[in-house]
């Protein structure tokens, strides 16, 4: 457990549903508050062009990612799409140590792991779509989902939805301007209670 203190950084995680408008969310908020920055995840992928070091991702060997793994080097981590994924943990200590304020995307069971590791420092918001029928029609509305992996975001929307009582609030996303409003103002709260 990391200990908090008065120069410390905060870290506001965001969890929803896929099609929940997340990302969307996001970037209106890090423009609202630019003292902000976006977590660098890790990833065994291999760089694509334009892609930087420590601003893309922290591009590691999959042996390296394992041995992380096993060290207990990340707070979250997925494989997916044939590639490890993950949030390191001595990377988000510096960050908290140096004062820097930071927005993770994570999914439910890595933002409860992130306020297990910093209870002090983190704020857990879970964003809800208006229902789960809105959530279809909006991933429906995507053009990017067949029959089969619609039923599987929607499955796993439903036990996202299970866990949103335990986060810090729960912000329901049915207009896009007043969520942005309740988040950011959520935020700059949490940052100012130092």
């Amino acid at each position: 457990m990391v200990e908090a203190s008065r120069q410390q950084g905060k870290l506001i995680v965001f969890s929803a549903p896929s099609g929940t408008g997340k990302s969307t969310i996001a970037k209106m908020v890090l423009e609202r508050l630019p003292n902000i920055k976006f977590s660098v995840s890790a990833t065994t992928r291999k760089k694509r062009a334009g892609e930087q070091e420590a601003v893309s991702y922290y591009f590691l060997e999959k042996e390296d990612f394992e041995e992380k793994v096993r060290s207990g080097g990340f707070i979250e981590h997925e494989f997916f799409f044939g590639n490890h994924y993950g949030t390191l943990l001595d990377k988000t200590v510096e960050i908290i140590d140096a004062g820097t304020h930071m927005l993770l995307d994570l999914d439910v069971k890595g933002a409860l792991n992130l306020k297990r590791l910093f209870p002090d420092n983190s704020l857990l918001l879970f964003l809800k779509p208006p229902s789960i029928e809105v959530l279809e029609e909006r991933l429906k509305g995507r053009e990017s989902e067949d029959e089969e992996s619609l039923k599987v975001r929607l499955e796993r929307a439903r036990l996202e939805l299970e866990y949103a009582d335990r986060f810090d609030e729960v912000v329901v996303n049915d207009n896009l301007d007043k969520a942005v409003d309740t988040v950011t103002a959520l935020i700059s709260k949490f940052i100012s209670n130092t």
